[in-house]
């Protein structure tokens, strides 16, 4: 039995978390839940969005699957998704992106995986006021991290068959901070001759992501490049509601979370589209070496998609929470 932290999350979180206790029971996945609760109402409890018990429980079982937790713009608590990453050195993002049938887009051939690094960059928070009106913000690079993230990346092209691993940077400006990503990055591409390596200027790299983005494989870049690209990238298949996300750390500790909003408009209104967070679980799946039923899951959710009778509103379609899962499930058997 696999012993899972669960956060079903803010807003339409408890509702697409559901879904996937209900799909994991179906395909006879032997988890056991243990639920755990983070965001905006137990900041009002507890004073923090993540309590210590949700550190221990994701500590304690080392896989937790989280639903979308809302982060307050310009004031109010730190995110909780950076809290839980930070706490738990999570520092990969994987970001699985690929055409699913049935979601129509621009382009036919996108099949990439991004690697963000998580723990550093101006994601550490460093920032002070020098005098009113004027803010400064620190980019924190470290050797450590980088080659950390580097190995991280060349092991996910060598384990998933990938051909290419691209460093994505602006060391032409910020010749130090990312000088030293690259040069870190160069490192890490000796001990894989097998795989391609390539660098890119982050601005060419979205101009080539929105004209060619069949020319990418495995991308790799710092925390705030890897934030914004990976979105776009999302967007290149159907947007973040059909795209999964998984953190890792040391010691095989993995966070999977839909990376979407927590849509508190249309919260308890059986609206919601829970295909990331099933995908995400997918992802998860794989993590805990059930690919036979990640497999049989995620063809689930391709016939669904394909099919286009059961499709929610940010589809397309009109269908409702239940009414997608249920055909998923249906789509199973």
């Amino acid at each position: 039995m696999h012993k899972i932290t669960l956060i079903p999350g803010d807003g339409i979180g408890p509702e697409v978390s559901n879904a996937v206790v209900q799909i994991m029971e179906h395909a006879n996945v032997d988890i056991d839940w243990e639920r755990m609760e983070a965001g905006a109402e137990v900041m009002q409890k507890h004073g923090t969005p993540v309590p210590d018990q949700v550190i221990n429980s994701i500590s304690r079982n080392r896989v937790a699957l989280k639903g979308p937790i809302t982060t307050p713009i310009g004031s109010g608590f730190a995110s909780a998704n950076v809290t839980l990453r930070k706490r738990l050195s999570l520092y990969a993002n994987v970001r699985p992106v690929k055409n699913i049938p049935g979601i129509k887009t621009r382009f036919d051939n996108v099949d990439i995986v991004i690697l963000r690094e998580n723990s550093e960059d101006l994601y550490s928070g460093l920032e002070h006021v020098v005098i009113p009106g004027v803010v400064e913000s620190l980019k924190i690079i470290t050797e450590v991290a980088c080659m950390r993230i580097g190995k991280f990346a060349f092991e996910i092209a060598r384990e998933w068959h990938r051909n290419k691993v691209t460093a994505v940077h602006k060391a032409n400006i910020m010749k130090m901070a990312d000088g030293l990503f690259l040069e870190c990055m160069r490192k890490c591409a000796r001990d894989y001759p097998e795989i391609e390596y390539e660098e890119l200027i982050v601005d060419n790299t979205c101009m080539q992501l929105v004209t060619r983005p069949e020319r990418f494989d495995v991308m790799v870049m710092e925390n705030l490049y890897g934030d914004i690209i990976s979105d776009l990238c999302s967007g290149l298949v159907g947007g973040l509601g059909v795209t999964p996300s998984g953190n890792y750390g040391a010691g095989g500790t993995a966070m999977f979370e839909a990376v979407h909003g927590s849509a508190p408009d249309i919260a308890g209104k059986n609206l919601a589209n829970p295909i990331a967070m099933i995908l995400s679980a997918v992802l998860m799946l794989r993590h805990i070496h059930e690919t036979e039923k990640a497999d049989m899951i995620e063809k689930a959710v391709h016939a669904v998609l394909e099919e286009g009778k059961f499709l929610t509103r940010d589809l397309g379609g009109v269908a409702t929470t239940t009414e997608i899962t249920n055909a998923i499930i249906d789509k199973m058997d």
